[in-house]
């Protein structure tokens, strides 16, 4: 299988964010919503000093994304990528809204009354998670597909046809509605390093086009209103955690609307340490077979997912021994194989993420608990079977990381 994610569609969409970007009447709503964000958030000086590197990958984010919304010209494009290249261009990177580091998301427009037909390849080993969601512009989920369902010929290739009519005998289908307005596609990674994530392809179906292109000025007013709009509802996603209790976990979300996966839960919380402290997590998985723990900053976005631990799921972590998990989260490196690093922040935001219970629900023990220890008594705090590394092994981890994920980003 070539890339999934670098595809000569993907290579057009990231030239053309990057002529928008460019465009004055872009980089003087850019410098406008620069200010708005700061203003609305009025962060902590560390928090801020994150922004001049964070809030660039949300501008191209919106972008890129609303570059894809022209429902009668649709494309596959992933959203959510960390800065790469692209025969020599600098691609910023387009995260935001709670990234999970193990998702690739992907995006394709359609219209409610029209129809098409999503056809790919899935790869050798399955997806551990994967979710064909189509939903509204107020992203509730019209209708879902779980990819694990899917049928697939002797090559792997699958159709699944979309449109307003009921299933028929058709092998896979997603039953469209009115009010239907893209796929929000999540191919859910475990095993960085083994797992790849299906290619995927879209045609609409029916008479040509009616409409004309979007010009250049079209498309920077789309870009500049996605922009606000994904700034706007950042702000009020974080409100959920940060409205709470610091260094405790007191928001569930459990819901198929906002944005949020029907197979998911999330259990949202911030946190806030001294450079003596560390937050320790307990976690009970409750069944499933699916875990995350990431940490993103208040623009919405992940930290140096590539180089360091700033998240880890279950292929990842280290289990105490049964159904449930210890994770560590400090600024210095407590030497826990567990360990969330915030990348040298002393605040930030976990979307804790579980899914794929074994019998479709949280089973007992499931839940997650923060408590704060002095670095210095974390060892009497923690498990007995807690796997400690030293600074080598620590290192090793990290190799092994950054390749594992390299592949997401290459060329």
């Amino acid at each position: 299988m070539g890339s999934p994610i670098s595809t000569p569609e993907q290579g057009r969409f990231e030239r053309r964010a990057l002529e928008v970007l460019a465009h004055p009447r872009m980089q003087a709503a850019v410098a406008e919503l620069h200010d708005y964000w700061l203003d609305m958030i009025k962060p902590q000086p560390e928090m801020r000093a994150s922004f001049d590197s964070k809030y660039p990958e949300v501008v191209f984010g919106a972008i890129i994304w609303s570059l894809n919304t022209d429902k009668e010209r649709p494309a596959v494009v992933t959203i959510s990528r960390i800065p790469h290249q692209l025969e020599g261009l600098e691609i910023p990177g387009s995260r935001w809204g709670l990234d999970n580091p193990d998702s690739v998301y992907r995006v394709i427009p359609i219209d409610g009354s029209e129809r098409y037909v999503i056809r790919g390849r899935v790869p050798n080993p399955r997806l551990t998670e994967n979710y064909f969601t189509l939903w509204t512009d107020k992203m509730a989920t019209v209708d879902v597909l779980d990819g694990k369902s899917l049928h697939l010929d002797a090559d792997g290739r699958f159709e699944i046809f979309v449109d307003s009519d009921e299933k028929g005998n058709r092998l896979d289908h997603v039953r469209s509605a009115p009010e239907a307005k893209e796929f929000y596609i999540r191919d859910v990674i475990m095993d960085w390093a083994n797992e790849r994530v299906n290619e995927l392809s879209i045609e609409r179906l029916g008479a040509p086009p009616k409409s004309p292109e979007r010009t250049m000025d079209q498309q920077v007013d789309d870009a500049i209103a996605m922009l606000r709009l994904n700034i706007d509802n950042t702000a009020r996603w974080n409100r959920q955690a940060l409205d709470k209790p610091v260094n405790a976990f007191d928001f569930t979300i459990d819901r198929d609307t906002d944005g949020a996966l029907r197979n998911q839960i999330y259990v949202m919380g911030h946190f806030q340490l001294a450079d003596d402290e560390a937050l320790v997590v307990d976690v009970g998985l409750g069944g499933a077979d699916y875990f995350l723990a990431p940490i993103t900053n208040q623009w919405g976005t992940t930290n140096d997912i590539q180089n360091r631990t700033a998240s880890l799921n279950l292929n990842q972590s280290v289990r105490n021994g049964d159904d449930t998990l210890t994770y560590v989260v400090s600024r210095a490196d407590p030497g826990v194989h567990n360990w969330i690093d915030p990348c040298d922040m002393p605040e930030g935001i976990l979307t804790l993420r579980w899914a794929e219970f074994v019998t479709g629900r949280p089973g007992e023990g499931f839940g997650a608990k923060g408590r704060v220890v002095k670095l210095a008594n974390l060892k009497n705090e923690l498990p007995a079977e807690t796997k400690w590394v030293s600074p080598a092994e620590r290192a090793d981890q990290l190799k092994v990381r950054a390749a594992s994920y390299a592949w997401r980003v290459a060329e």
